[in-house]
């Protein structure tokens, strides 16, 4: 049951990903979002909806990956929508602060893995 809530909540936030690339909701963050940063937790936060929906209770590092790829899949896919969009353009520099998002939550999650898992002797 957990599984499907966090893969609803994960289609439901790449679906408000790309609806808002279309909002005027952006140009109004525009002045708080100097040079793009708010990707890293936006696509942060969407790997992390993206591993408790593959994947919720294990975290080996080799199993991060599927998600990571998908979150990278969705940051590329997102900026070629916005090359489409009137006003906004793609921007690798964007996918690049997507991908730092992504490793950065994938990294945590790993570690906090490593640090909850009793170690064997």
């Amino acid at each position: 049951m957990t599984k499907v809530f966090f893969r609803l909540l994960s289609i439901g936030y790449v679906v408000g990903i790309f609806l808002f690339a279309d909002s005027s909701v952006v140009s109004d963050l525009a002045p708080f979002n100097p040079e793009s940063l708010l990707h890293i937790p936006l696509y942060g936060i969407l790997t992390l909806l993206l591993v408790f929906s593959v994947l919720p209770y294990s975290t080996h590092l080799t199993r991060l990956i599927f998600p990571g790829v998908i979150a990278v899949v969705v940051a590329i896919a997102d900026e070629i929508h916005q090359a489409y969009v009137p006003g906004r353009n793609a921007s690798v520099y964007d996918v690049l602060l997507d991908v730092v998002g992504i490793v950065l939550c994938l990294f945590i999650i790993w570690r906090l893995k490593l640090r909850c898992t009793p170690m064997t002797q």
